[in-house]
């Protein structure tokens, strides 16, 4: 890493992770948390999709959706995904592969209960990536459901939480002179074991 990014974190990329997300944050106008999620169906057909990581720690990273979509389905099956931040303006990439795991029901009602009411009642009314046989039926559904509710509080749907990624894989990128990239991988065997890290070429 050649910039001030670059820090004594040869043991911890979580810590690392940290450092670029917070330059994401300075530099970044639009969503600095955005990243591409890749899934994989019943028959091994990848998906991907663009999400927003809500939190992080050193136990992974955290987003939230509708069990009930196709990427909670295919999540909830194989277990198994991968993620890809990157930031154009700072010429930075992190790519993350590991276990996934849902999150505590607490830990999806802090979130929940922190969005605006009319994303809690849109969690209710979008039946995520079924299809849908106009615009007016999903503003139909959005009303039934700010009537059911009215001023009162919006509980969080039993489908609606959120996935931690686990990584197994944490891969640094960035961009260097003439394509020459630095690439820095952190691999462990375990979600316990120890981190190992390897250069790679470009």
């Amino acid at each position: 890493m050649t910039d001030k990014a670059k820090k004594n974190h040869d043991n911890d990329p979580f810590a690392q992770f940290a450092d670029w997300i917070k330059l994401a944050e300075e530099a970044e106008v639009n969503d600095p948390t955005a990243m591409s999620l890749a899934t994989v169906d019943k028959d091994g057909l990848p998906n991907v999709r663009m999400v927003l990581m809500r939190r992080f720690d050193e136990r992974g990273i955290v987003f939230f959706t509708n069990f009930e979509s196709q990427k909670g389905e295919e999540i909830l099956d194989q277990k198994l995904a991968a993620v890809c931040f990157h930031w154009k303006s700072l010429r930075k990439s992190v790519r993350m592969r590991g276990i996934m795991e849902p999150v505590s029901d607490a830990e999806a009602d802090e979130y929940f209960y922190s969005r605006a009411r009319g994303s809690r009642i849109g969690a209710h009314a979008s039946k995520q990536s079924r299809p849908l046989e106009s615009r007016f039926a999903l503003e139909k559904s959005v009303a039934k459901y700010a009537a059911k509710f009215g001023t009162g509080k919006v509980p969080r749907p039993d489908h609606w939480s959120g996935f931690r990624l686990q990584p197994l894989s944490i891969e640094f990128w960035n961009d260097g002179k003439f394509r020459l990239h630095d690439r820095l991988r952190f691999d462990r065997e375990g979600l316990q074991d120890e981190w190992k890290t390897v250069r790679l070429y470009p």
